[in-house]
């Protein structure tokens, strides 16, 4: 039998599932979906299925292989088993988020054919990924920073370069604390520190559902924000800020900043302009 006949077989089985001995049960609670495949076939092209299906692991019900894979879409494991069955794959249609998750899923299962190219195919995209789900991305390639490097210093890379693709975005106050303060603290980071603290302001009001009126504060909303914006006070860098923005865009939330902060820049502006003039006497 011929390499292109064994391959039309292959197709075939992926089609009709003829023969079927394993039942992958793909996703969790409403998005679950019973998938049909072949263990031989599976065997040859993972690891991780060569162990999943071993006598030592394998859990089997009726004759048939049983594995369950809720971090895994059904969409997702479609296409993955695909390409065991037929080596045929297609990314362009898939949003970037659904590049990474599979790129995420493939590396768990050990399909080392695929992991390299899905690998490249995003880097080679990121920029266009980013701009359409920046957050989910982000926090996607952050959480698997050690297992694609090069893939999360692409991101990285870009959102330092033009951090208005994240921080405009309608789920940026999605961005969880960890990530937010790994991106201020970055030197790199191409934003005036005003818009810094107003981006930041956005955030801690939306994960305390408080309005943007200090007006309107009570007691404990004023706890609630202070508890939250303190870990991020030393990288707003508050002396790069301009005279003119400070009095403007960030005394009026004094009553959240701590208050030796607030007489310290005060007092560094009184002096700065102090000797601004004695020179402009000269």
């Amino acid at each position: 039998m011929s390499s292109l006949e064994l391959s039309n077989d292959y197709e075939k089985l992926f089609e009709t599932k003829i023969g079927y001995d394993i039942i992958i049960y793909a996703g969790e609670e409403q998005n679950i979906k019973e998938i049909h495949a072949h263990s031989n076939i599976l065997r040859l092209k993972s690891k991780y299925f060569s162990t999943a299906f071993s006598n030592e692991w394998a859990k089997k019900e009726d004759g048939k292989f049983i594995l369950r894979k809720p971090n895994i879409p059904p969409y997702l494991f479609d296409i993955i088993l695909r390409f065991i069955y037929c080596e045929d794959i297609e990314l362009k249609n898939l949003q970037g988020l659904d590049v990474l998750n599979l790129l995420i899923a493939v590396d768990e299962l050990s399909i080392h054919q695929l992991i390299s190219h899905i690998h490249e195919y995003f880097i080679k995209h990121h920029n266009e990924f980013l701009r359409q789900t920046p957050t989910d991305i982000l926090e996607t390639a952050y959480q698997h920073e050690t297992l694609f490097t090069d893939l999360w210093n692409s991101c990285l890379k870009t959102i330092c370069n033009e951090p208005k693709i994240l921080f405009n975005s309608d789920k940026f106050i999605n961005l969880k604390a960890p990530l937010l303060e790994l991106l201020l603290r970055r030197d790199d980071l191409n934003i005036d520190r005003i818009e810094v603290w107003e981006y930041l302001l956005k955030w801690c009001f939306a994960q305390q559902n408080i309005e943007n009126n200090p007006m309107k504060w009570n007691k404990d909303d004023i706890t609630k924000i202070e508890s939250l914006l303190n870990r991020f006070i030393p990288f707003i860098r508050f002396y790069d800020i301009e005279p003119t923005d400070f009095f403007q865009r960030v005394y009026n939330y004094k009553d959240i900043l701590p208050q030796d902060l607030i007489h310290d820049i005060l007092e560094f502006h009184i002096n700065h302009r102090a000797c601004s003039i004695k020179f402009s006497l000269l």
